[in-house]
């Protein structure tokens, strides 16, 4: 399926939305057995609090760090292909957020290399969510903790 030897496929930090198919497109390779796609998209609540509408912001170095990651991931699991992308900017109630995939040669390791990825990704990347509240009240919260 793909001739492209870089297992890092597609990295990227957006403001427009983000699509599913890019994504699980980018990760083909003939010698995958199995692929993992991970969406977060932005639910109506957070603790215990309805939530309107959020705001992703991010610094600079948001997609230098995914890189870093994504690096990381590749050196520490038999990765066969990874992508990655984050939306910036409004988003509404189940807009997609972020997505990632990765595609190894067995379904375990594409799950456990997924998993470190999307973990390390919200923890490490510097991207800010804003979020409204439906009774207006607003917060901040950072990568750590969305």
């Amino acid at each position: 399926m793909s001739e492209n030897h870089d297992p890092i496929r597609l990295l990227a930090v957006r403001d427009t939305p983000l699509s599913l198919d890019e994504v699980y497109e980018a990760v083909g390779d003939d010698a995958a057995g199995g692929t993992t796609v991970f969406v977060g998209t932005v639910r109506d609540h957070d603790g215990g609090k309805s939530v309107a509408a959020l705001e992703y912001s991010c610094h600079p170095t948001a997609e230098q760090e995914m890189r870093r990651i994504a690096e990381k991931v590749v050196a520490d699991f038999p990765v066969k292909a990874l992508a990655a992308v984050h939306r910036i900017g409004r988003l509404e109630i189940t807009d997609k957020a972020v997505i990632v995939a990765v595609s190894c040669a067995h379904r375990g390791e594409a799950f456990a290399a997924a998993r470190r990825l999307i973990d390390d990704l919200k923890h490490e990347v510097p991207i800010w969510k804003h979020q409204v509240f439906s009774d207006g009240e607003e917060e901040w919260v950072g990568a750590g903790s969305c």
